[in-house]
């Protein structure tokens, strides 16, 4: 494969169509299901599928026998199913996905979640990165070798509307597919992170998560704090208590076995590996605020930290008026909103129980507690790297970035692999991404690197060669 014009291609695509098309992409709120609960009725989703099927099948043309098209099952959001004949006996699934988060808030003055801006090679906006680039990144990498007369194998590209929500319609279309999708033996993820723009980084797990409603009421309706406090309880403080049971305040350590794991040893090689290559942007790329500093300084620990060990985040909180608006009143309950993220082989269902069973036995003073789970997903583990691809990837990195590859888990959470990896054990896996330092998916700001979906998307390709090679 000629290199030099792999770049040049990739790189013109994605200035000249690929930013110009996911500029109008951002612009549409099409939040996942779990944050729009009449998706269907309000069409966001809908119009976020209907404009990438127009760029992909103008793009069709170029690849022979390709066939796109959206499927739907009663009830469910829909996913985008393209298939692509290829010149060796095989079949490749390249996944992606274009729900989106919420909006959130805190964005910086001039930039919004449905607001794309362009600054300094950085697209802002909701779900550029996360994932709505996908299907371009993998429908230009297969051009990219029809261009040049490179054989790549019988390839499928899927793209889900659930994502961001646990996928949770997605096991019914893997059903309803599956003589279509067939028996890949490579698959390819790009909904994930990156440790820098320097290099490819490969994701070797990812987390798995539990959560749900924590309610603690102490009231029927609010009464005067001055009449009331020192005789009835307050519901943040016997909300506070139930979730010291779950993580110990100071440390942040969480504290039930079941959500615990024994980290391979593979694994911490590999931390101590990316720890060397961020050096000090392991914690530096988050926006502490004044003196706020992570829990160690020791690169490897915090590598683990977000990879293997389980973490407990209150991500919301009801009962509790604006500060503007809150008088002195005992307030009847407190509502949080947990989130754990489990190690990559832990059993979410299992962990769900036990914080079901922490939360609520013997309530405090007796007040009305209830837990009501919304999550259980699973995390992934990957398989041993084929040693053929191995290879492959620390090729493309250095064809595309001019440095070989890092492996590293992954601190989120992508329901899709769990599921391909139990129904395709055999297959390799090629998770990858472009959410690297300050990209902030899910928060304020959020951006995707240009450079980097370029470079991604000529790794992909020269992979599909690779993988087409040896075929």
């Amino acid at each position: 494969m000629d290199i030099e014009a792999l770049k040049s291609f990739t790189d013109d695509t994605w200035r000249e169509e690929i930013v110009p098309e996911l500029a109008e992409y951002i612009a549409i709120p099409a939040k996942s299901p779990h944050f729009d609960p009449n998706w269907e009725a309000n069409g966001h989703i809908e119009k976020a599928v209907q404009h990438m099927v127009r760029w992909s099948e103008r793009k069709l043309a170029e690849l022979p026998g390709a066939t796109l098209e959206v499927v739907r099952l009663e009830g469910r959001t829909p996913v985008i199913l393209i298939e692509v004949p290829g010149e060796v006996d095989d079949t490749v699934l390249l996944y992606g996905h274009l729900d989106k988060q919420p909006e959130m808030t805190g964005w910086s003055e001039g930039l919004g979640p449905w607001e794309p801006v362009l600054r300094d090679d950085k697209l802002y906006g909701r779900g550029g990165a996360d994932d709505g680039y996908a299907i371009y990144a993998s429908l230009t990498a297969l051009i990219a070798l029809r261009r040049q007369g490179v054989k790549h194998a019988r390839a499928i590209v899927l793209i889900e509307a659930c994502e961001e929500s646990g996928s949770y319609d997605l096991p019914f279309y893997v059903h309803h597919l599956a003589e279509r999708i067939g028996s890949p033996s490579l698959v390819i993820c790009l909904d994930s992170g990156c440790g820098n723009y320097d290099q490819m980084w490969l994701t070797t797990s990812l987390r798995g998560l539990a959560g749900g409603l924590l309610t603690v009421e102490v009231l029927n309706e609010g009464v005067h704090s001055g009449d009331a406090s020192g005789i009835v309880p307050d519901s943040f403080r016997l909300a506070r208590a139930l979730v010291e049971r779950i993580e110990d305040e100071a440390s942040g350590e969480v504290r039930l076995p079941e959500l615990t794991v024994q980290i391979p040893p593979e694994r911490r090689e590999q931390a101590r590996a990316a720890a060397e290559a961020l050096g000090e942007e392991v914690w530096r790329k988050f926006p502490f605020a004044g003196k706020t500093r992570p829990p160690t300084l020791d690169g490897v620990e915090l590598v683990l930290n977000r990879t293997w060990r389980p973490q407990l985040a209150v991500v919301g909180a009801g009962g509790l008026p604006d500060p503007e608006s809150a008088g002195n009143v005992l307030r009847p309950s407190t509502t949080l909103k947990l989130s754990v993220r489990l190690p990559p082989t832990a059993d979410p269902e299992r962990a769900q129980a036990a914080l079901t069973q922490a939360l609520l036995a013997e309530p405090p003073q007796g007040a009305e507690v209830s837990y009501k789970g919304e999550q259980a997903s699973p995390g992934w583990h990957a398989p041993p790297l084929a040693p053929w691809l191995e290879a492959a990837v620390h090729r493309a990195s250095e064809a595309a970035f001019g440095r070989p590859a890092v492996m590293m888990g992954e601190g989120g959470t992508i329901p899709f692999m769990g599921m391909l990896g139990e129904k395709f054990p055999k297959a390799q896996f090629v998770i990858t991404g472009v959410l690297g330092p300050r990209s902030n998916a899910h928060g304020p700001n959020e951006f995707l690197h240009i450079p980097t979906g370029i470079r991604v998307t000529a790794c992909t390709a020269l992979i599909l060669a690779e993988h087409a090679a040896r075929a």
